[in-house]
């Protein structure tokens, strides 16, 4: 692309494109949600805590995509429900490890099957090979932005 060539039509640029997807994913996924009282941050640290118990809100933050100030009021809320529970002392820095409990590992089951139905959903028109190919896709458009810019 040269320095004074615009992104042009809309229809035409993979970003919108990838913009698009992305919020038709986000509005179909707090639908579902909803029901559940959680929020897609909410729902993704859920996720990570399942994965890596432990993980202090700044990478949970990182992980969920969302502000550390954004993940103090996401884990407050959780807590408020006896969904995650925080450690007394951080056993190291001033990183709190936080943890699911039970109900939030129940809670998590419910939210996973209901996210995982909007994900088929999302996929289904593709078939094996090309889901395989987007998210191969996805992650090299990801792995290019990372980079640092030439």
């Amino acid at each position: 692309m040269s320095q004074g060539e615009t992104v042009g039509p809309l229809g035409e640029s993979a970003g919108y494109a990838l913009k698009q997807a992305a919020s038709a994913l986000r509005a179909a996924m707090d639908a579902v949600l909803r029901p559940l009282d959680l929020t897609v941050p909410q729902y993704a640290c859920l996720e990570l805590l399942e994965r890596r118990p432990g993980l202090s809100s700044a990478e949970l933050a990182r992980g969920a995509f969302v502000t550390r100030q954004a993940t103090h009021g996401v884990l407050r809320g959780l807590a408020e429900r006896g969904l995650v529970t925080r450690a007394p002392s951080a056993p190291h820095g001033r990183a709190l490890p936080v943890e699911l409990t039970d109900a939030g590992r129940e809670a998590l089951r419910a939210a996973s099957t209901a996210v995982r139905a909007v994900e088929r959903r999302m996929l289904a028109p593709l078939g094996a090979e090309r889901e395989r190919r987007l998210r191969e896709d996805l992650a090299a458009c990801a792995a290019a932005l990372a980079e640092p810019a030439p």
